[in-house]
């Protein structure tokens, strides 16, 4: 049941966020917009409470509890990034905006990825705390060892995704030449 209700999440996650955005954007309703996109965390307050219902009805933590918590904590650090970001695009697809800035390039591409890892590391906090809560919850009773391997999954991800924003520090992303030539100055 928590497998299904993490995707139904995430479905439900994408098509109030196409909704929303046909809202604003295509049939000029910026406010009904704006209100479905804030049912979006509506979503996650029920996987959270179906969880803890699973719990307290005496289902033995299993690797769906971890990964519905780790759900929990990445829709809480990039979910607000995700709908701003794809607003932004939609936009200036649909509503003449501003084209949106990309990661760019360089030390400007480190740095973003470096707040981005800031976003991981938020949601593996959440998580953590999140798994902590239902080991609490589960007490004694159970076998808690699957929560805490997603305590541990969820510091391997944050790790990881710091790996990942070394590698633009040390080796940092360049320009393609043709933007290189563009932005040269042609006075000679």
């Amino acid at each position: 049941m928590i497998v299904t209700l993490i995707i139904a999440c995430e479905i439900g996650f994408w098509v109030l966020l196409a909704g929303g955005l046909a809202l604003r954007y295509l049939a000029k309703l910026p406010r009904t917009g704006a209100a479905v996109l804030l049912c979006e965390p509506l979503l996650e307050l029920v996987l959270l409470a179906a969880t803890a219902a699973d719990l307290r009805g005496g289902a033995a933590p299993d690797w769906k509890h971890g990964l519905a918590a780790l759900y929990l904590g990445f829709t809480v650090a990039y979910g607000h990034y995700t709908v701003r970001w794809l607003d932004g695009h939609v936009a200036y697809r649909l509503a003449g905006g501003p084209k949106p800035a990309g990661a760019g390039y360089g030390r400007a591409r480190a740095v973003h990825e470096w707040k981005l890892v800031g976003r991981t590391l938020l949601a593996a906090a959440v998580a953590i705390v999140l798994l902590q809560a239902a080991i609490w919850y589960v007490g004694g009773s159970g076998d808690t060892a699957p929560l805490r391997g997603w305590q541990l999954t969820s510091l391997r991800v944050a790790g990881i995704h710091a790996l990942i924003a070394l590698t633009y520090a040390v080796w940092p992303k360049r320009a393609p030449a043709k933007e290189t030539a563009e932005r040269a100055p042609s006075g000679y």
